[in-house]
């Protein structure tokens, strides 16, 4: 990455009174528009406000820690020093949603001190943005203090309104939960613990998981995050639903009575507010990757943004199997996996999908189900050692599918289903890496279902964290970049390892094939789109044509029309996006899958054209390289008609603009595969009218003449 420009002010003050007579600081963002204030009370507490054009978002909020070891770190507290300073520079994404990204802050650093024996120290460090802000806490190297076994950290987000919630609970073990809208203080997490459709669940508080999106009837948007999430436990946060508090509430783990274990000095992940006066500002908001540390892992030219088939959803339908014996439910432990004829990573089939994705500009193939191991492992405690990754099934041969793959222009994308047994993966990590890199295979999609193994580790505890990223860092030492799935949330860490390009953190696609409770509703995407899809890109796998699929499940189908599925490849941002459907699908739709074949995966530009959370959202991308721009928009259960303008274009150029829009009977439900097709020209001057059905959406592919 390369820095366009980098100005540095910095204006310090320093004290050299006796610090206990400092009793407050502030400082505001580049525009003015947010300020933040820190303060301490008679008690000698710390406590912060945050106020966005004069109105008060945050009020009195204190915070503090407490440690297995140490009485906790929360009060007798003086301010020793306040500095304040100024960051201005722009930077390159490698792939993104944009090209240059601003990053512009004030920064406001506090040292604190107890005025009590023992007298230990920390910051807190608040970086404001016109968009929002984030803080951290930083233990100094000192005296008597060498490790801190933190049992809980207590950041108070106190709320001044009963804002409208966009949420799921504050599961410690997975994120794929439906999206619930409710006001703060009507939230009830617990009710939702012990999901029958969830490979893994645990709920032990009324707290909610970030990001956790909120909505004023001022029109304020909030949205609630961490960025920098490293060696440290995830932040879920506790709600009090009388008080319209947050207060964060760490992952812990049954294995130990503490949450986090830090050596001094160390720092603490980001907590996040991003602040914004209509909803499409939250999408464009770059806080989130601004507060990570820049790229530590150099060129990554090795990695190309890409779409891919695969075979996958193949398996959720029931067509075929991951594993070699065709028992799917993986609870028959057997060590001699005979053919059953439905196995699905077979070379024959995996060639199908590489002849198909080299006519149609698709550039990847993931195979799931390629490796031994699939028949024995969900029903089994013990998981440890049922999985290598470098032993493929008979009747699939990895060394001819690479090959025949290359001659094609075809990259395959390696998976790793690792069923959450930790160790066994972090063992055959390097055998597994170098075997894709002597392979020339630069992408893996990991996956962790189950229950964390060691037993007592949840997925998103300390543990966790580190088993995630010491992955990407060693998968970077092979130029291997990670999709993963099941897994720790995204924090920004993509800017500093940028060879973590995508992951799942979300209730994806595949269940609308088989939950039991009706799949994903049609308002959920357009939660998703101001909630989850602010934490980092989504590898959500959209593309399905055959919305019903009756031929293999009744009782399930897609809860979409087929335009929304063309608009996901722009709404829902990754740099690697699954064409999901089966072969014959796209085959039968020749017209309407022309629009997966043209739309770009790697931007210059993002521009929210309009949007509501939870209600709908249009999105237009400029893709480098060419000058060519791609608009999504999608709906919830309501139909919905307005107008855009194109003033995004480049002024005096024409565009060929094809739109891909519901067909007049269209309805998720009812005529989901009712689609309409128009060609036009069009330039910046033009404006297009819009009608998306109840569940509907539209796709624009705009290529300049």
């Amino acid at each position: 990455m390369k820095n366009l420009f980098i100005f540095i002010f910095a204006a310090t003050f320093a004290f050299s009174c006796s610090y206990p007579k400092l009793k407050k600081a502030e400082t505001s963002s580049p525009n003015q528009a947010v300020r933040v204030s820190i303060q301490l009370n008679k008690e000698g507490k710390p406590f912060y406000q945050v106020f966005y054009k004069n109105k008060t978002i945050i009020d009195t909020s204190f915070f503090g820690f407490d440690f297995k070891n140490a009485i906790s770190f929360d009060k007798n507290l003086g301010i020793v020093k306040t500095d304040t300073s100024s960051f201005d520079e722009t930077w390159q994404m490698p792939w993104g949603e944009q090209l240059n990204v601003v990053n512009h802050y004030n920064e406001l650093r506090v040292e604190l001190q107890e005025t009590v024996a023992p007298k230990r120290k920390f910051n807190i460090v608040f970086r404001i943005y016109d968009d929002g802000l984030g803080f951290r806490y930083e233990f100094p190297q000192q005296p008597n203090f060498d490790t801190a076994l933190i049992t809980e950290e207590n950041t108070q987000f106190n709320l001044t309104k009963d804002y409208k919630t966009f949420w799921i609970p504050g599961d410690w073990d997975i994120y794929e939960h439906l999206y619930r809208t409710t006001s703060l203080s009507k939230i009830n997490a617990l009710q939702y613990a012990h999901h029958k459709d969830l490979a893994q669940t645990y709920i032990p508080e009324n707290a909610v998981n970030t990001p956790v999106t909120m909505v004023g009837e001022d029109g304020i948007h909030l949205s609630f995050h961490e960025a920098a999430l490293v060696d440290y436990a995830d932040m879920t946060l506790k709600v009090d639903t009388t008080n319209l508090s947050l207060k964060s509430v760490l992952v812990g783990s049954e294995n130990r009575d503490y949450k986090v274990e830090r050596k001094l000095p160390f720092e603490t992940p980001w907590r996040t507010i991003q602040i914004s006066e209509n909803a499409g500002g939250l999408i464009e908001s770059r806080l989130i990757v601004n507060l990570n540390e820049p790229n530590k892992i150099g060129d990554v030219s090795w990695f190309k943004p890409m779409k891919y088939t695969g075979v996958w959803w193949e398996m959720h339908l029931g067509k075929s199997t991951w594993d070699y014996s065709g028992i799917q439910d993986m609870t028959s432990f057997t060590t001699d996996a005979k053919p059953s004829g439905k196995h699905g990573a077979t070379t024959e089939n995996v060639k199908k999908y590489i002849d198909f994705s080299a006519k149609n500009n698709i550039k990847g193939v993931l195979v799931e189900g390629w490796n031994t191991g699939w028949e024995h492992w969900i029903g089994f405690e013990d998981r440890e050692g049922v999985f290598d990754f470098v032993t493929p099934y008979p009747d699939y041969d990895l060394k001819e599918v690479v090959r025949y793959g290359r001659e094609k222009g075809v990259e395959l994308i390696m998976h790793h289903e690792t069923s959450a047994a930790t160790e066994t993966y972090a063992k055959q990590q390097d055998t597994a890496f170098a075997l894709m890199k002597s392979l020339g295979i630069h992408a893996v999609k990991t996956g962790y279902v189950g229950k964390i193994l060691p037993k007592g580790e949840y997925h998103h505890g300390q543990y966790m964290v580190n088993q995630y990223n010491n992955t990407v860092i060693k998968a970077a030492q092979y130029q291997v970049a990670v999709n993963a799935h099941e897994p720790i949330k995204a924090t920004g860490l993509r800017r500093t390892f940028p060879n973590t390009i995508a992951r799942e953190g979300l209730r994806g696609q595949e269940f609308n094939a088989w939950a039991s409770d009706g799949g994903n509703p049609p308002e959920h995407l357009p939660i998703i789109a101001f909630t989850r899809m602010l934490a980092g890109p989504i590898d959500f796998t959209p593309g399905i044509f055959n919305i019903k699929f009756n031929e293999y499940k009744k009782d399930n189908q897609v809860n979409t029309t087929l335009a929304q599925q063309l608009a996901l490849y722009v709404v829902i941002y990754s740099p690697v996006q699954m064409a999901a459907d089966l072969v014959e699908h796209y085959e039968a739709n020749p017209k309407p899958f022309q629009f997966i074949k043209d739309v770009g995966v790697d931007w210059e530009q993002t521009k929210v054209l309009n949007g509501e959370v939870g209600d709908y959202v249009t999105i237009a991308r400029k893709e480098r390289g060419t000058g060519n721009w791609f608009v999504g928009s999608i709906t919830d259960e309501n139909t919905r008609t307005f107008t855009i303008g194109l003033s995004f274009l480049e002024v005096g150029k024409k565009y060929t603009a094809t739109i891909y829009k519901d067909g007049k009977d269209a309805h998720w439900d009812k005529n989901p595969t009712s689609i309409e097709i128009e060609t036009l020209t069009v330039d910046s001057t033009s404006k297009i009218e819009l009608h998306l059905a109840e569940g509907g959406g539209a796709a624009i592919s705009l290529i300049k003449q």
